[in-house]
C-alpha cells in the first residue's frame, strides 16, 4: 500500500483596491497599538488580517462582494473537480463557520455550488453533525461517495477523521495557526487507504495579506 501522490497548488488572489485600503488601515493600527491590550493587540490584528484575506465581508459585512476572492476561486476548483472526477473533496476554513452571525463562508460556498448545479445532498458541514453516531454516518457516506463535498474547521475535521477512501482534493481557504495543524489537515488526504493515486491540495493566498502567515507556517 502506497500513499497517494500529492500535487500542491498555490492559488494567488490579487490585491485589489478595496483590499489595499483595508491593508493601509491595518498598517496604521500596527504602528499605533495602544498600551491597553484589551482595546487592541497584535493577535486581534492578525485575526482581522486573516478574515479580510479570506473574504472582506467576514471582516466588515458592509463591504460588497469582491469577485476575485478566495471563495470564488475555490468554488471554481471544486466544481471543476466535481465534474471531472468521482472523488470527494474537503474544504478547510477555521473562519466563517456556519453559525457566524457576521458572514458565513460555509453557506456562501454552499449556495454558489448549488447555483452551479451541484446537488445539495452532496454537500455537508461537519458542524451539523454533533454526535459520534452522526459523525460516523457522515464519514461513511463521504467514503462511499454519497457526500462529495465536506466543509470543516481544523478542530472538527483535522484530527482523528478517516475520510480518505475517496478523497481526491483538499482546499485550504485559510491558514491554521500552527504547523502541526497544517500537517493534521493534509493528513486527511495524504493517508494510507486512499484509493486515488494522485490527489490535489489547493492553498488559497491573498497577495499582500496572508502570504506572510503561510511563510511563517
Amino acid at each position: 500500500i502506497e500513499l497517494p501522490n500529492a500535487y500542491k497548488k498555490i492559488v494567488k488572489i490579487p490585491l485589489v483596491n478595496e483590499l489595499k485600503s483595508v491593508m493601509t488601515s491595518f498598517s496604521k493600527r500596527a504602528e499605533n497599538m495602544p498600551s491597553d491590550k484589551s482595546k487592541d493587540n497584535m493577535l486581534k490584528l492578525t485575526n482581522d488580517i486573516k478574515k479580510a484575506s479570506l473574504d472582506i465581508r467576514l471582516y466588515d459585512k458592509s463591504f460588497p462582494e469582491i469577485l476575485e476572492c478566495k471563495i470564488n476561486k475555490c468554488v471554481d476548483n471544486v466544481i471543476d473537480t466535481y465534474n471531472n472526477t468521482k472523488g470527494g473533496q474537503v474544504i478547510f476554513s477555521d473562519l466563517g463557520a456556519p453559525n457566524n452571525d457576521i458572514f458565513s463562508v460555509y453557506h456562501e460556498i454552499k449556495n454558489k455550488l448549488i447555483a452551479n448545479k451541484i446537488p445539495e445532498k452532496h454537500i455537508a458541514f461537519i458542524h451539523d453533525y454533533n454526535t459520534d453516531k452522526k459523525r460516523e454516518k457522515l464519514f461513511q457516506d463521504f467514503n462511499n461517495g454519497k457526500i462529495r463535498i465536506l466543509l470543516g474547521s481544523t478542530d472538527k475535521l483535522g484530527i482523528g477523521v478517516n475520510i480518505q477512501d475517496n478523497l481526491i482534493a483538499l482546499h485550504h481557504l485559510d491558514a491554521p495557526w500552527r504547523p502541526d495543524q497544517l500537517t493534521q489537515r493534509e493528513g486527511r488526504i495524504i493517508r494510507y487507504g486512499n484509493k486515488n493515486k494522485d490527489v490535489n491540495i489547493y492553498t488559497y493566498i491573498t497577495e499582500g495579506f496572508d502570504a506572510y502567515i503561510w511563510q511563517l507556517i
